[in-house]
């Protein structure tokens, strides 16, 4: 096993870029390697089961909660993100909802963090089940995230599925403390389809905001919103991370089933 972080100097304009790549590289080690890649020596995996007094019943599971296997249609290891819905919850502190989540946070390299004045381009590839089931409440795929402040408990941004007629992607955004919807696309159109995601942020309290998802067999954009004058920023924080995976109410569980959720290839490039 070995981390994937790459380091790229490009002098352009007197700009400099940042990049860090965390990819699958097949099965084994799947927990020391992302946290290699995220956060060296801590632990950037919120996943069940992932401390010594696991509250979780896995009597029937025997693995961990993040793998990784051969995927035929990319030709490419990818991370397979598992959440189960009787047994799972939130890191053993909420039992209304269940999270399989990893991230960057204070513990990580400064290249992982956000911050003012800087662009930083986020990319991954995801896929969700063709019979992907979701709450009427949330669930969650991923977040951009305050550390610090008084406005870090409400996300930044959020991807996020929901139940409804029809079940929807939604694009969340909460410049403070109230979050509203920028733009959703029908769920439907992502089940079961290799989705690359391109994410790109301007941090500040004058920011930019862009993200496409396409389709990657049929190169259709699913999703393409942009803002230039957006503020992508909360009061008094430290810095924003992203965070990817699997986060659910289970306020509905009837809605609900087991889940696998596949990830591929992220990118953070950082921008100054």
């Amino acid at each position: 096993m070995k981390p994937y972080i790459t380091f790229v100097i490009l002098l352009v304009n007197y700009t400099f870029y940042a990049q860090v790549t965390l990819n699958a590289d097949g099965p084994g080690d799947t927990y020391e390697l992302i946290t290699s890649v995220l956060a060296p020596g801590n632990k950037p995996i919120e996943a069940p089961g992932f401390s010594i007094n696991d509250c979780d019943n896995h009597s029937s599971f025997d693995g961990t909660h993040i793998t990784e296997a051969f995927d035929k249609e990319l030709n490419d290891h990818v991370f397979k993100f598992f959440i189960h819905l009787k047994e799972d919850n939130d890191r053993c502190k909420k039992f209304d909802r269940q999270r399989n989540e990893i991230k960057s946070y204070d513990k990580s390299p400064d290249n992982l963090k956000g911050v003012k004045g800087e662009t930083v381009i986020y990319q991954w590839k995801f896929k969700i089940d063709k019979k992907f089931q979701v709450s009427k409440k949330f669930t969650h795929l991923h977040q951009l995230k305050a550390v610090g402040g008084s406005e870090k408990n409400m996300p930044l941004i959020t991807l996020t599925a929901r139940k409804g007629n029809p079940d929807k992607l939604e694009l969340r955004y909460a410049s403070n403390l109230d979050q509203t919807t920028l733009a959703t696309v029908n769920l439907n159109a992502l089940r079961g389809n290799w989705i690359e995601a391109i994410e790109t942020v301007k941090y500040g309290e004058n920011g930019v905001y862009k993200i496409i998802l396409t389709n990657l067999q049929t190169g259709d954009e699913l999703l393409n919103y942009s803002d230039n004058t957006i503020r992508m920023w909360k009061t008094d924080a430290d810095f924003v991370r992203p965070k990817w995976g699997i986060y659910r109410s289970l306020k509905h569980p009837l809605d609900l089933r087991d889940e696998e959720v596949l990830f591929a290839n992220f990118k953070v490039t950082e921008i100054q």
